[in-house]
């Protein structure tokens, strides 16, 4: 199965931070599956590192009131392309992210603050019928295919 996947879960640098969020479990899905790595940010324009962001109501803005939704949407516009393109299955995203996050994304104050949401990316997969799952649902992934 082709699998779309956060690239920073792989241990790709792209984050906000310029980090990576690498995964111990990463090694065993790659050796059952095609992982195909995005990262919506990136593919809509944004640099890396780049100012923290997170999702207020359909807006996404930037902690100095910055507003990057037009990135984030053509980020997720290209994430399904490819999704589509390489035929994935799924889509195994990093969490709490404002393009990425699944069921709770940071709630736009800054505060560390969870609310009930996708991120743009999520959201438009999960519009296609794509099935999305965040890291801490690989199990439940894994169980499904």
């Amino acid at each position: 199965m082709r699998i779309l996947i956060s690239a920073c879960l792989l241990g790709a640098r792209c984050r906000y931070d310029g980090a990576s969020k690498p995964q111990p479990w990463i090694a065993a899905l790659a050796e059952r599956h095609t992982l195909v790595p995005v990262c919506p940010e990136q593919l809509g324009g944004l640099p890396t590192p780049r100012p923290p962001a997170e999702r207020r109501g359909d807006r996404v803005l930037t902690r100095d009131g910055g507003d990057v939704t037009a990135q984030y949407r053509r980020g997720a516009e290209e994430a399904l392309h490819l999704c589509r393109l390489l035929g994935c299955e799924a889509a195994l995203l990093k969490e709490r992210s404002p393009s990425c996050g699944s069921g709770s994304v940071y709630d736009g104050t800054f505060t560390g603050t969870l609310t009930a949401g996708d991120g743009v990316t999520a959201e438009l997969l999960r519009a296609q019928g794509i099935p999305v799952y965040g890291e801490s649902r690989a199990a439940e992934l894994a169980d499904h295919i």
